[in-house]
């Protein structure tokens, strides 16, 4: 009997098939609630709540990472921009208890202020980065778009546990 590899995310359970990127230090995933077609996380693999717990080589990792999902996206996405941002504590919107980076393709015009989508970020809108009254996306949708995505990262997944 194979055991499917999972990984951690805060409470949550993460499977194999929803990642698309791995690092040593970091996995790349699909969002269940993206903001924007694209919206994908880079999750730190030591399951931690602050960027305070980790070290300095696991954040340059996670950046790095971030960089280099973020060039990917931005080009098969069709955007023209990206946010890049860590909630880091409740009280700057983190509602899942672990280091993690959203990487959002943005594009001219996607809100009617350019600047709106930190009110999503920041809970201040009807509509939150990790808001619960999104419509979750199915497993088979999330594995569609990681299968998809892991093809432009085949250094980043096959060789890495």
């Amino acid at each position: 009997m194979i055991i499917p590899k999972v990984y951690q995310f805060g409470p949550h359970v993460i499977p194999e098939a929803q990642v698309f990127f791995k690092s040593k230090f970091c996995i790349g995933l699909v969002n269940l609630k993206p903001i924007t077609p694209g919206h994908v996380l880079v999750v730190s693999r030591r399951n931690v709540p602050r960027v305070k717990d980790l070290n300095p080589e696991e954040i340059a990792d996670i950046m790095i990472s971030a960089q280099t999902i973020g060039n990917v996206v931005e080009k098969q996405f069709g955007c023209t921009s990206l946010t890049t941002v860590i909630q880091d504590g409740p009280q700057a919107g983190q509602t899942v208890p672990h280091v993690h980076m959203h990487v959002i393709p943005r594009r001219m015009g996607d809100w009617a202020n350019n600047d709106d989508i930190y009110e999503e970020l920041g809970g201040k809108s009807k509509v939150r980065v990790d808001n619960e009254e999104r419509e979750p996306r199915s497993a088979e949708e999330m594995k569609k778009e990681a299968e998809w995505l892991r093809t432009f990262f085949p250094d980043n997944f096959n060789d890495m546990p």
